[in-house]
């Protein structure tokens, strides 16, 4: 065997050795030494306890199957009875082994029990079924069945705990021998009699009136047998169903089976609304059997209906291509629905601010408590509109017409309406009472004057009522009277207080009894 490489010159030695390489030298003190001394050189000791450790690893990997000191997904169910199940015990999902029981433990009434499940299992989701199940004679003992759950159901993380709803017990056989007692057997016994009795007996008179003509005076055996020669109809029928079962496109019977899972689990998960529903189903079904005259109406008017309903979608189809179209045309709008709810987001935070008790709701509250007095108010009120409206009567047909009157006086006529000399007159009242003070009315007497002319008034009256007889006014003037503006009349016009005003007469100011008559103030 060489002792040396080929790489390695022997014109290299002559270099220093204190110059040289360590691992050249390593190599080359490798390639100068035997390999029965190298072998020869190494410790046993520490070759046999690597050996130990590698071989034990190996070992334990090739029996558990796993990393050591790590766990794989784990998950806890709650069994009603959990007393023939122990730890170790296989866990399979579709007949394999997916994992085992790693504890079982009492919680109250029922029993925890935890498992490890490997990955290929995984997921397993929310509504997962787990059951406890015998295994083969030649296996013996019992395993855990488990059932992942639906795709479209949450997945578990891993510690979960499925509940007890949704995990099964095993039925032993000492609970079939005990359902099957003295009294069930000898039920069982009288089931069988009674049947046989019911197959061979005669239907009665009143039996046969309510069966059909084909099987009027057969026995329960006969008929049955009668029933038997419709079997290739019912046969085909069932054909039939089992094809329509089966759907019309890929997986329908999948997804049905599917479905009534998932509806049956649902159904599980509340026993006492089962019962009810089962009493109610029960409730239902003899309702139907009451009415079934009504009911067999309502068959025979099914197929006009059926009819109606297939015209009624071939509408639906024609009405499709515009619902998509008004689909594509509202599509803008409902983009736009967002920023409009953003901008009607501020208003509605004033409007709910302006509705608070603070704003409208004080003025409501004020307005519901003066709503009483403005309804007396407006009660009022019409009668106080009745009034004006009689009083604008009398402003229309009596006052203003009586005001614009323009009277004549001869030389003494101002040519003005008699409202305006009316005011002319306060004007001139008020001119004679200046010097009126709180001493009196100083310097003036306006109603007894000097000269020697001496009036003399007829006898005065009010209201109807005169006074003494034979009373009467005087006064001085001082030139002798011409006449009398207005005239006095023979009689007193008639004082009429009921009689609404703007019913009065109006009063001819410038007719006959307007004067001038004569001076010393006698009737005309």
């Amino acid at each position: 065997m060489s002792a040396r490489r080929p790489g390695l010159a022997k014109g290299n030695g002559a270099r220093s050795g204190t110059h040289r390489n360590p691992l050249m030298r390593a190599l080359r003190r490798r390639e100068e030494v035997p390999y029965s001394q190298l072998r020869r050189a190494r410790r046993p000791l520490r070759f046999g306890v690597i050996f130990i450790v590698v071989a034990g690893v190996a070992i334990y990997f090739a029996i558990a199957k796993k990393v050591p000191f790590t766990h794989g997904y784990r998950l806890n169910a709650i069994f009603a009875n959990a007393i023939n199940i122990a730890p170790g015990s296989p866990v399979r999902v579709a007949g394999v082994d997916a994992g085992a029981v790693t504890g079982v433990k009492r919680i109250g009434e029922d029993g925890e029990v935890s498992m490890e499940v490997s990955s290929a299992a995984l997921p397993i989701h929310a509504d997962a079924q787990l059951k406890i199940r015998p295994r083969t004679f030649l296996e013996g003992s019992w395993y855990v069945e488990l059932q992942p759950g639906s795709p479209g159901a949450r997945e578990l993380p891993s510690g979960a705990t499925i509940p007890v709803t949704q995990t099964a017990d095993p039925v032993q056989l000492e609970n079939v021998v005990d359902a099957l007692n003295s009294q069930a057997r000898s039920n069982l016994q009288q089931l069988l009699i009674e049947y046989g009795r019911a197959l061979a007996e005669k239907p009665t008179a009143a039996e046969n009136a309510q069966l059909e003509p084909e099987v009027k005076g057969l026995s329960g055996a006969q008929a049955l047998n009668r029933a038997a020669t419709h079997g290739p109809a019912a046969t085909r029928d069932s054909a039939i169903v089992n094809q329509a079962l089966a759907g019309t496109h890929e997986r329908d019977l999948s997804t049905l089976v599917e479905a009534i899972k998932r509806v049956s689990a649902g159904l599980d998960a509340h026993p006492r609304e089962l019962g009810e529903l089962i009493a109610n189903f029960n409730t239902f079904l003899e309702e139907l059997a009451r009415n079934a005259a009504s009911l067999k109406s309502a068959v025979h008017q099914l197929p006009g209906a059926l009819t109606n309903a297939k015209r009624a979608f071939v509408e639906l189809g024609n009405a499709l291509p515009s619902i998509r179209s008004f689909s594509e045309a509202i599509v803008p709008g409902v983009e736009e629905t967002p920023a409009t709810v953003s901008a009607y987001l501020p208003w509605i935070a004033q409007a709910r601010a302006l509705f608070s008790p603070e704003e409208l709701g004080a003025i409501a509250k004020g307005s519901r408590e003066a709503a009483p007095p403005t309804a007396e108010l407006v009660f009022d009120q019409v009668r106080f509109n009745q009034q004006g409206e009689l009083f604008n009567r009398c402003l229309t047909n009596v006052l203003i017409p009586a005001g614009n009157v323009k009277l004549q006086d001869g030389a003494n006529t101002s040519g003005e309406s008699a409202y305006r000399e009316f005011w002319y007159g306060l004007v001139g009242a008020n001119s004679i009472g200046q010097s009126f003070s709180g001493n009196g009315l100083q310097g003036l007497r306006s109603l007894v004057g000097g000269g020697g002319a001496t009036l003399r008034s007829a006898p005065a009256g009010v209201i109807g009522q005169r006074t003494t007889s034979g009373e009467s006014l005087f006064a001085r003037s001082a030139l002798t009277p011409l006449g009398t503006r207005p005239l006095l009349p023979a009689n007193e016009p008639q004082y009429e207080p009921l009689v609404p005003c703007y019913k009065q007469t109006l009063p001819e100011f410038n007719g006959p009894l307007a004067g001038p008559g004569p001076a010393d103030g006698s009737g005309g």
